[in-house]
């Protein structure tokens, strides 16, 4: 369709103009601000869109399902709203909390230590909070060519309330040796091939983010017991940094002295080149070749109103969303009806503790009536902001933070 509505130089063919004027029914307003390359929301004409009106399922082995954007409107995610990255099949084996147990063990620990559910409740003090997790591949429907794995649009992201124990406390119980480099999960979450000697996924983080306040044991979210589907009876919950590092079905945490070398630590599995890479390009899967992904980038959603929304010219529109910022909060919120010609900065938030999202709102008004694109950008504290347009092309289809954008038609 790209290929096929641009010119050579990549702006918005004539013919292909008055087709998009045909279909919104109305003048498209700031036509002539149209970046290059870029194909406008209305050109989708999708015939599955919008008929599935809750949770989208991109898979069922594993379970990949995630929420519409503008589902996304709570300030706290309901765990219904929640998406679902799973990379094994969810246990089918009856789950007992009284009996489950967490092990600590690993090169760098002093001695093996094993807990029981009750244990941690009843040893160590609870800790509440809001945390972003979202998935690395979040947007990779974005990137051409596709890439490997699930084809994300925007929903593979949640900021729900979790109540556990701080990871950090249980390991000065546990006892560190100075060498502690790394920590490994390990869940009980069957491999999809069902061969008990495989792991579907065994990822870590560096000791610096499991000793994080924040980086919590969790057996609730929003209030209740974690349903099965996100991880009960426990979960390794780390907000910031890509949602595989947050272990469901918990089980063991291995404390390594070096990088963890789990199932999905290797190959390009939640890794970025170190240097550009063309589009559709082959490179090997060597550590020389890709960094680790950590923190997540700056990002921002407008989660109301829906993308479609009709509404009348001489009432100002009310736009609201998210915005976060990985391991940083976020400094700014800009929205654009004009393709990024000019900005109006909205009010934003701060968070409820960090690594929270923040939300933001605006009104704006509208010169004239038509279809408009409504951008929203966001720029974190280190002055790092979103890029208008797809970013760097990579094999995971990863970190895709470009400008979150929804149409909209002004009435008279």
């Amino acid at each position: 369709m790209k290929k096929q509505i641009h010119d050579r130089r990549g702006f918005l063919q004539k013919s292909a103009l008055a087709t998009l004027t045909a279909l919104v029914g109305t003048d498209v307003v700031f036509a002539d601000q149209i970046p290059q390359y870029h194909t406008p929301l209305a050109f989708d004409n999708d015939p599955l869109k919008g008929k599935i009106p809750d949770m989208k399922v991109l898979g069922d082995k594993p379970w990949n399902v995630e929420a519409p954007i503008h589902q996304l409107d709570d300030a706290v995610t309901p765990v219904e709203k929640m998406f679902v990255r799973n990379n094994g099949l969810i246990p089918s084996e009856p789950i007992n909390p009284d009996t489950w147990t967490l092990t600590i063990k690993g090169e760098s620990v002093k001695a093996t230590k094993t807990y029981t559910l009750n244990d941690l409740k009843k040893r160590f003090q609870p800790h509440t909070y809001q945390l972003v997790l979202e998935c690395g591949g979040n947007g990779r429907s974005g990137f051409e060519p596709q890439t490997t794995g699930n084809p994300w649009d925007q929903g593979a992201v949640s900021c729900a309330e979790w109540t556990g124990v701080r990871l950090k406390d249980i390991l000065a119980d546990v006892g560190l040796k100075e060498d502690a480099v790394y920590i490994g999960y390990y869940g009980k979450d069957p491999h999809l091939s069902q061969d008990p000697t495989k792991v579907s996924i065994s990822r870590g983080v560096p000791i610096k983010k499991a000793l994080e306040a924040e980086t919590l044991i969790a057996w609730a979210v929003n209030g209740k017991d974690i349903p099965l589907v996100h991880g009960y009876p426990l979960r390794l919950v780390i907000g910031g940094w890509p949602a595989s590092v947050s272990g469901k079905w918990l089980h063991t945490i291995a404390v390594r002295n070096k990088v963890h070398d789990g199932a999905k630590m290797e190959g390009h599995s939640y890794r970025m080149p170190i240097r550009p890479v063309q589009p559709g390009e082959k490179i090997a899967e060597t550590p020389e070749n890709f960094r680790i992904i950590e923190s997540m980038p700056v990002k921002s959603l407008i989660t109301y109103p829906k993308t479609g929304a009709m509404f009348e010219l001489k009432k100002p529109l009310a736009l609201r969303g998210h915005a976060w910022a990985g391991d940083r909060m976020v400094a700014d919120v800009h929205t654009s009806i004009d393709y990024g010609a000019t900005w109006q900065k909205a009010k934003l938030q701060p968070p409820k503790n960090r690594l929270a999202w923040q939300q933001w709102s605006t009104e704006i008004t509208f010169p004239q009536a038509g279809y408009y694109e409504v951008w929203v950008r966001a720029t974190d504290s280190s002055g790092a902001t979103q890029p208008m347009v797809i970013p760097q092309w990579n094999p995971g289809g990863y970190l895709n933070n470009a400008c979150h954008r929804i149409a909209v038609k002004a009435l008279v």
